[in-house]
């Protein structure tokens, strides 16, 4: 770059890009760990070992397992997409956040189970598609949009 390019930058132009660079990082950082607990978090509170079930090519485990991957991306996102102020504020914002809708999410859909009187572990277990599926993966998706959505 030459001066006249460098000087119409303003002198604060590269602190700003830093910080901005920084941001992305950490926001990201944060992110991947809370999908990553969010996964666990479904693994756990789901009937069977989801990730075991979806290895073995289980179309409803598979199903199940994709919309709460969704749900808590949601989850995660407008925690993030919240988190206005200071960087250090914005992150610690976004975890507590993030922390609350996985919470959220996995008390919401086994309440759904039970409601529905879906009995999961069986559905995850069969080897071809159910109807079922689709009552507890929409109930993933819809109660990750009103768990983001309450966050804002």
């Amino acid at each position: 770059m030459n001066r006249a390019t460098l000087s119409a930058l303003g002198p604060d132009y590269w602190s700003i890009v830093g910080h901005g660079a920084s941001a992305i990082v950490l926001y990201t950082i944060v992110g991947i760990a809370l999908m990553v607990l969010g996964f666990f978090v479904i693994d756990w509170t789901t009937p069977g070992p989801l990730r075991a079930l979806v290895q073995a090519g289980r179309p409803n485990a598979a199903a199940i397992t994709a919309s709460g991957v969704l749900s808590m991306a949601l989850i995660i996102v407008l925690a993030i997409y919240s988190s206005t102020g200071d960087l250090v504020g914005g992150l610690i914002k976004t975890l507590v956040f993030g922390l609350l809708g996985i919470a959220a999410q996995a008390f919401s859909v086994r309440l759904v189970g039970v409601i529905k009187g879906v009995d999961i572990g069986r559905v995850l277990a069969e080897e071809r598609f159910t109807p079922e599926v689709l009552v507890v993966a929409a109930s993933y998706l819809a109660f990750g949009l009103i768990i983001a959505a309450a966050i804002l």
